[in-house]
């Protein structure tokens, strides 16, 4: 089920982030990233892709996830939902690198997992030779190495891109609208810092998890080999599996408005502790209030107001969002 994902063919050095950034669906970026030296090498043989790597090594600690291969490679919770079900420690990028390599190909291999560690402080240099252009922005650039793993369905609020230097990828891809029927798990005790879904996708229980065949229908898929790119909207939700014996993902998150505007999940956290318990009237009050001022937002309708006098209605900049972050933080601390 689900249907394959758009895909375009555009070489990195073609590629402008204003063709992205307003789109509002997945693309794939097919053969994206091939003139990459990392992904030249990786084509070439696991050992000359490790080689290649471990000239930037400089001995970075790193964190990394290790599981049975009866786990099947699938990142998720333990049995009564304590804690996850790898165990998790620090060791040496290159000892990490060189694991993944060695046992890799085993049938059926470990899992080990490193996840979304920084590309600059574990591999010095290595966006010399193989990187994006972003312009202005300054994105957040990752490397996520490892065997056969299965991270389940999540969302992240930047835009991303994510580029396959080593392996196969297969992304499955919600719109954001599709939370219900995937059946999310808790805020507070997660893999990776994000929600994630219930539902084990290589075996789906529909008993239990009914509506996660209408999310299906929704679904678009993306098979990615090294040297693809998958261009990934804010707040879509994705499921990914990592299927070569030695996978190697460096991806690129960004935002396009200012970080003094802070993150829309304050916002939430903050409205499930003062609003999502209140009696029914009084949340419909609060959400005609949020669409007036915030989702339904129009200038136009404050012009009666005088300019100096707008306050949070005037367009938000770096010296007032400090003012409203500070009158905030006085509140909460009362």
């Amino acid at each position: 089920m689900g249907t394959p994902a758009r895909e375009i063919t555009v070489a990195h050095e073609k590629f402008s982030i204003s063709d992205l950034a307003n789109a509002t669906d997945p693309i794939i970026l097919r053969g994206f990233v091939n003139n990459w030296p990392a992904v030249r090498a990786a084509k070439t043989s696991s050992d000359d892709l490790v080689s290649y790597l471990m000239q930037f090594d400089r001995g970075a600690v790193v964190s990394v996830s290790a599981g049975a291969a009866s786990l099947d490679g699938r990142l998720f919770y333990n049995e009564d939902y304590s804690g996850m079900n790898v165990d998790r420690g620090n060791a040496k990028f290159g000892e990490v690198l060189r694991q993944v390599c060695d046992h890799g190909s085993a049938s059926p291999p470990p899992l080990i997992y490193l996840a979304s560690a920084d590309v600059d402080e574990c591999l010095p240099d290595f966006r010399d030779e193989n990187d994006l252009d972003f312009g202005r922005y300054k994105p957040v650039i990752s490397v996520w190495i490892g065997t056969k793993t299965r991270v389940a369905a999540h969302n992240d609020l930047p835009l991303n891109i994510a580029c396959v230097v080593a392996g196969k990828r297969r992304f499955t891809l919600f719109p954001p609208e599709q939370i219900t029927n995937l059946y999310i798990g808790p805020f507070e005790l997660t893999p990776a810092g994000r929600p994630i879904s219930f539902v084990d996708f290589a075996a789906p229980d529909l008993d239990r998890f009914p509506r996660f065949a209408r999310a299906m229908e929704a679904a678009q898929i993306a098979e990615l080999d090294a040297g693809d790119a998958l261009f990934l909207p804010s707040m879509w939700w994705h499921h990914v599996e990592a299927l070569g014996s030695f996978n190697i993902l460096v991806n690129f998150w960004w935002r396009t408005v200012p970080a003094y505007l802070g993150t829309p999940e304050d916002v939430l956290t903050h409205a499930m502790l003062t609003i999502r318990d209140l009696p029914p009237e009084q949340k419909k009050a609060w959400r005609e209030k949020f669409d007036h001022y915030v989702f339904d937002f129009d200038p136009v309708e404050y012009d009666h107001i005088p300019e100096k006098a707008r306050g949070v209605l005037a367009p938000i900049t770096k010296d007032n969002a400090r003012r409203i972050r500070a009158t905030l933080l006085n509140r909460l601390n009362r």
